[in-house]
């Protein structure tokens, strides 16, 4: 899947968590992108079975549309926290540099930061 599907699938997932529904117009002013640009990602990842849209509808997640925005969201969360608390990156850039790095990184590289992550909390609560 490209960068900007993967934005996209995350997008969708946030407007969903956040206000129960995802509409186009929504997507849009999310991203900062028109609102045929959202249709045609849309169309694409109706295609991929990761969601179902119904013109001037919402936007729903399939199950595996579900399952693949959750890990992207939570590789997003994940590398945020470790930019922002462990390497202390301001807020604003640790934002947008999880979000440019998340598509590059190997699933290794990703493993690897999430067992320093836990092995770091587990320091902490051993005192």
């Amino acid at each position: 899947m490209t960068q900007s599907l993967e934005d996209y699938l995350e997008a969708i997932y946030i407007l969903i968590m956040d206000k129960k529904v995802a509409r186009v117009k929504d997507i849009s002013q999310k991203l900062s992108v028109s609102k045929p640009s959202v249709i045609n990602a849309l169309k694409e990842l109706e295609d991929r079975a990761y969601l179902q849209h119904e013109r001037y509808g919402y936007v729903e997640l399939t199950k595996s549309g579900m399952k693949q925005a959750e890990i992207i969201f939570r590789k997003h969360t994940m590398l945020k926290g470790f930019l922002k608390n462990i390497l202390g990156v301001s807020d604003k850039n640790a934002e947008a540099d999880a979000c440019r790095i998340e598509h590059y990184l190997s699933e290794e590289t990703i493993s690897r930061i999430q067992d320093y992550l836990s092995s770091k909390k587990r320091d902490q609560l051993n005192g």
